[in-house]
């Protein structure tokens, strides 16, 4: 017993413990960050990242008796050219940090990552937030642009015809102007 209670002291305290100082961690972190974020059960928060291509992200983190799950919707399952998605996700993976892209069984692409109790720190907590924002959000336009891009002529052709603002088109410019040059 005594063998356990000093593996217990040498890793940091008791797993009730490192479930409380983390979910301590996550909540002073959120709130000093000045991020939008709730928690809709014990050890669940829902953070809303703001971003400058996509409006924002929202990451769930979820604290367990060991580790620290975390979960991001990036985009929508693709609409097409779904192979040079899938190959651009899985070449970005080898590149990340802590996350990794995955999708869903619905084809929907997300940002994931499990982390051990004791990896929650308010300096690694932020490294991580801010990788999921950079590869959510940074990554947002090209994966538009692979798999949406009918889509996105399609609306900009709709609104041209209805005299509407294609202002928010105009990352996709080089798409709209093949078609309606």
């Amino acid at each position: 017993m005594g063998d356990e209670r000093e593996k217990n002291d040498a890793a940091g305290g008791t797993t009730a413990e490192a479930v409380v100082r983390a979910k301590a961690v996550i909540e002073r972190t959120l709130t000093d960050a000045e991020l939008e974020w709730e928690s809709p059960a014990d050890g669940t928060y829902v953070v809303k990242l703001p971003g400058t291509r996509k409006l924002s992200t929202t990451c769930s983190l979820i604290v367990g008796r060991h580790s620290l799950s975390l979960n991001a919707f990036v985009v929508r399952h693709p609409d097409e050219n779904h192979e040079a998605v899938h190959r651009w996700l899985l070449e970005r993976n080898t590149r990340l940090y802590g996350v990794s892209y995955a999708i869903d069984k619905l084809g929907d692409v997300y940002l994931v990552g499990k982390f051990p109790l004791s990896a929650v720190t308010p300096d690694e907590l932020d490294r991580l937030l801010g990788t999921v924002l950079e590869n959510a959000d940074g990554s947002f336009n090209t994966l538009l642009e692979m798999g949406f891009a009918s889509a996105i002529r399609k609306e900009y052709a709709w609104r041209v015809s209805r005299g509407e603002s294609t202002r928010n088109l105009d990352a996709f410019a080089h798409l709209t102007r093949e078609r309606s040059a």
